[in-house]
């Protein structure tokens, strides 16, 4: 696993030390190029301003932005407005800006489950699965994943981006049903659902580079 912090290595207690060795130096090519592109990713994420959290914000949200807009209430609430692209929120008087990104947290996460789970469902009979159990995830640098048990997670920050690729990422970790790997068997199957995965694929990588982090 590659992250912030470099690269990690687990191994199942059989595997001896010359095992991991011959791993790693059999995927030499694959870490160093994942360890270029995540100091990359961190550089382009350190150069970019941060989100201030105020009225007239401008959020990512399904491709392309909504606007933040924020007003004083008796109580709070959050309500999207999609003719205008806009995220109100009502707050109580001396609200703080962590209340406000947990607001939009949990609004992003809400849209997400609704969105997910009508998607699972749109792409689990095209590629041929059934799945047990889906659920959200807020990892920092995967955006899905899927269980020998059928158990689908994925991250609810995949609704910053377009339909497409979070189809792509929904077709992606259904065809793990089929190959718990990145065979070419494995492509074939999300081939068949979703036959430009390659360009979506690294479309996903420049896309996850360019946007500027608002949860950290």
């Amino acid at each position: 696993m590659i992250d912030d912090d470099g690269l990690r290595i687990t191994a199942p207690r059989r595997c001896t030390i010359a095992d991991i060795e011959n791993a790693i130096h059999a995927k030499r090519n694959w870490i160093m190029t994942k360890l270029d592109e995540r100091r990359q990713r961190r550089a382009a994420r350190l150069e970019k301003p941060p989100v201030e959290w105020k009225d007239g914000a401008k959020l990512p949200y399904l491709g392309g932005e909504i606007t933040l807009r924020l007003y004083v209430a008796p109580r709070n609430r959050t309500e999207f407005n999609p003719a205008t692209q806009e995220l109100s929120m009502g707050l109580v008087s001396g609200a703080t800006e962590q209340l406000v990104k947990e607001r939009a947290r949990n609004w992003y996460k809400q849209q997400a489950e609704g969105l997910f789970q009508q998607r699972l469902d749109l792409y689990a009979p095209r590629v041929g699965v059934q799945y047990s159990a889906f659920s959200l995830s807020s990892a920092d640098t995967r955006w899905g994943s899927c269980t020998v048990q059928r158990a689908i997670r994925l991250n609810w920050k995949l609704l910053q981006f377009s339909l497409p690729l979070i189809d792509y990422v929904v077709a992606h970790e259904l065809a793990h049903i089929h190959e718990m790997n990145h065979s070419p068997r494995f492509w074939a199957h999300v081939g068949r659902v979703y036959p430009q995965y390659e360009e979506a694929k690294q479309l996903l990588r420049r896309r996850s580079q360019e946007l500027t982090p608002l949860w950290t």
